[in-house]
């Protein structure tokens, strides 16, 4: 106290001595100019009336500011001794209660009222009747309700959160029961067991009507574009394609038929011929066959093949061979028959032994069996077969002519038929191939589409990634709100009105109705006006979404000008083909010779007759353009007027989240709202030194462009179309207003204002000598956007 006393006479003294050292100067210089007696009697009674309201102005500011400060000090002492008073009796934390903790009024004795207030009036007519009081009740009632309460709804968050975050990201199936089990269960826990969780979960819900909730509709909106717009013109560009392949693929089957038609009968004659093979076959190995018997017998080498052969034999003519041939065939006739004589003889006398059992009488009766040298008679017969071997002159040559014929016989027959195709090149060189075309393009829309697949999947990604922002933002504000007394308290709640009036009553210093300058620095809950922050992120939210309206215009009207353009391609695309061809050979041979015989197996081939007529159309070649869907300009659309409308909401939005936060931590909001009063009357007490200070500043940053200022509003006055505003409050004053006497000067002022500045006027130059320049440093409450 004593220390706050020293300051106030220094600043006093200090006070005291700029206005006199103001004085001496203006009489100074009045003295040295040496006016008349009249002017300087006027000068210095104006002088000293200013001088007089300028010191009994700033003494009395003074005296305020002092006591303004005292009595902030005073409150600061009393509030912490009453929450040390608090701390002592109850040992909770400072979030009190359940699910809904009872607002403790002892802290100033006041009924809070406000936030609890009103959700306990929606609370009473939405949910059940038995659930309101388990809600509301203290922090030892209905514990066993309260936990399965919270248990419930941690359940739902859960279920909420595994739907929005994991659902479309890729996870094995046999993974998914267990995952979305344990985040139901951590999440029922974390609900049942803390108002901080409870509270994050629930401003998920105006974060997601706010600028969260527009990124996660803008996500939205693309895998919407993605599956509609931009899907429905790869499809008809895909169509566009296949058909321009189509009426290829078309194009090359009528030359082909043109091509086959022309070559068929030339292809039947071929064929009929090399058909006729067959029969020559036949009729050769017949020959063949009956011949091969002949054959044998001449080149044959049985008979003689035991014997030694004669090596001057080889080489001769077949006349000579099949002679020799015959002579050994004779030997070796005699011979056999000499040695199968010997073995009869040998197999006699065998049996006889077998017959005759008595020793020596059966050598003895047996031995005509043993006169084996008998057979050697028959080789009598050899010089006979020799002299009279039946073999004509000719035999050889004959064999050899007719053996030739047989063997050239089919040779002359044989046909082969070869067709060759040649590729048809094109201009770049490379093979033009009809299946290579329709692989080339299914290829590529293979990995376009692919990467559109790619595309889908990142999106799903991104919608994952932007509900955990959404879930990060809630965590943030509830953290923030917890942590930091001056994060988003500007608002003018309840119990802030309930406060006011209770001062208003006892005849203390209030703040309602707040001043027109003072007015911007607050948010009144129940208005349906926007505030000028709040309108700020209103046109920021409107201009993102402009540039997304334009584009996703631009793509709708893309997507529509191309099935306009596909369908009349296809309506004036349609051809029919017709192709007919006839013709009729016939060619007659008589004669039952062996040639014409020959000939009619070979040129009879030539009677054919054949006739086309087909008719064909492109009509499955033809586009089938696809327009896109209702539904699909419905998903295009609606979530561009949703982010439009929750540019809107976030407005009322960004107010639900103090009344979220203030109804699970009652006690904080409380000291919150507690000290949002005490700083602005505290700023209510100094308000005139602090808006002195800025028009100060305003007056010495407006001497730069003063000539301009004064020919602009000259002109303007001149036009009838000049609307100066308020220099305090900012308010346009056409009529009504205050405007400072001095003409060089000239600032405007509302009535208000002016009345509160105590009708004097502070952006004067002349009085800035003696004015401080020093602004006020004090930090002041924000707004969360």
């Amino acid at each position: 106290m004593l220390e706050h006393l020293a300051d106030f006479q220094t600043q006093l003294t200090a006070v005291m001595e700029g206005v006199i050292r103001t004085a001496v100067g203006e009489v100074s210089d009045l003295l040295q100019n040496k006016r008349s007696d009249f002017e300087l009697e006027d000068r210095l009674h104006s002088l000293t009336d200013i001088l007089v309201k300028s010191s009994v102005f700033q003494i009395t500011e003074l005296v305020q500011d002092r006591v303004a400060r005292l009595q902030s000090e005073i409150g600061r002492v009393k509030q912490e001794t009453e929450t040390l008073r608090l701390r002592l009796r109850s040992r909770e934390k400072e979030s009190c209660g359940g699910l809904g903790a009872p607002v403790c009024p002892e802290i100033t004795g006041g009924d809070p009222g406000g936030a609890e207030a009103a959700v306990q009036k929606v609370c009473e007519r939405v949910l059940p009747a038995f659930a309101t009081p388990v809600l509301f009740s203290g922090p030892q009632e209905f514990r066993v309700a309260k936990l399965f309460l919270g248990s419930c709804f941690g359940a739902i968050c859960g279920a909420v959160l595994y739907f929005g975050l994991l659902h479309k990201i890729s996870i094995h199936e046999e993974h998914r029961i267990p995952v979305f089990c344990t985040l139901i269960g951590l999440c029922s826990l974390g609900c049942a067991l803390s108002s901080y969780v409870r509270c994050s979960f629930l401003l998920i819900v105006p974060s997601t009507l706010g600028s969260r909730g527009r990124s996660y509709l803008m996500v939205f909106l693309l895998a919407g574009l993605f599956h509609g717009p931009i899907s429905n013109i790869h499809h008809n560009v895909q169509d566009i394609a296949l058909s321009l392949g189509c009426n290829m693929e078309l194009q090359m089957n009528h030359s082909r038929v043109m091509w086959r038609v022309l070559m068929e009968p030339f292809k039947k004659v071929v064929q009929d011929i090399a058909g006729q093979k067959d029969k020559f076959e036949q009729e050769a190995q017949a020959v063949r066959r009956r011949f091969q018997e002949v054959r044998e017998q001449v080149l044959g080498e049985y008979g003689y093949s035991a014997l030694p052969r004669e090596p001057t034999l080889r080489g001769h003519s077949t006349q000579d061979m099949f002679a020799a041939k015959t002579m050994l065939r004779c030997d070796s006739v005699v011979e056999e028959g000499i040695s199968r004589c010997r073995l009869w003889f040998h197999g006699k006398w065998e049996e006889c032994m077998r017959t005759i059992a008595v020793p020596l009488l059966n050598h003895l009766l047996c031995l005509p069996m043993t006169f084996s040298f008998l057979c050697d008679i028959m080789r009598v017969m050899t010089p006979w077969c020799r002299e009279r071997i039946p073999v004509e002159g000719n035999f050889g040559q004959t064999y050899d002519k007719l053996n030739a014929s047989i063997e050239s016989l089919g040779d002359g027959f044989s046909t082969t038929v070869v067709f060759r195709k040649t590729e048809q090149q094109t201009l770049l060189g490379t093979a033009f191939s009809q299946a290579q075309i329709r692989e080339e393009l299914r290829q590529t829309f293979l990995e376009k589409k692919l990467v559109m697949e790619q595309l889908v999947d990142f999106i799903q990604l991104l919608l994952s990634c932007t509900f955990v922002f959404i879930l990060l933002s809630a965590y943030g504000y509830t953290r923030n709100y917890l942590r930091d007394v001056r994060f988003d308290n500007v608002y003018v709640t309840t119990y802030f009105r309930q406060i006011d009036a209770r001062r208003r009553q006892l005849g203390k210093r209030h703040l309602l109705p707040l001043k027109k300058a003072e007015k911007p620095d607050f948010i009144f809950p129940w208005s349906p006006c926007a505030h000028s922050c709040e309108l700020r992120i209103l046109v920021l939210g409107l201009l993102q979404v402009i540039p997304l309206c334009l584009f996703i215009g631009t793509l709708l009207a893309v997507d529509w000008l191309l099935y306009r353009i596909f369908t009349i391609i296809r309506s004036h695309s349609y051809t029919q083909y017709s192709f007919t061809s006839s013709h009729h050979i016939e060619i007659t041979i008589g004669g039952q010779s062996m040639m014409a015989t020959l000939l009619r197996k070979t040129i009879g081939a030539f009677n054919i007759s054949s006739s086309m007529d087909m008719r064909t159309s492109n009509t499955h070649c033809l586009p089938q353009p696809r327009a896109l869907s209702q539904s699909a300009y419905l998903w295009s659309t609606l979530p561009l007027l949703l982010m439009v409308l929750l540019c809107w909401v976030q407005i009322y939005s960004n107010r639900l989240r103090r009344v979220i936060a203030a109804f699970f931590f009652p006690k904080r909001e409380k000291q919150r709202v507690l000290f949002l009063y005490n700083e602005q009357l505290r700023r209510r007490m100094s308000y005139v030194q602090t808006q002195r200070q800025r028009l100060i500043r305003q007056a010495r940053a407006g001497q730069a462009a003063g000539r301009v200022s004064a020919v602009l509003s000259s002109l303007c006055g001149r036009l009838g179309c000049q609307r100066r505003g308020c220099c305090v409050c900012g308010e346009p004053q056409r009529e009504g207003g205050v405007v400072c006497p001095l003409q060089s000067c000239g600032a405007v002022y509302c009535l208000q204002c002016w009345r509160d500045l105590g009708q004097f006027c502070f952006a004067c130059t002349a009085l800035s000598q003696h004015m401080s320049g020093e602004s006020n440093s004090d930090a002041e409450t924000r707004y969360a956007e």
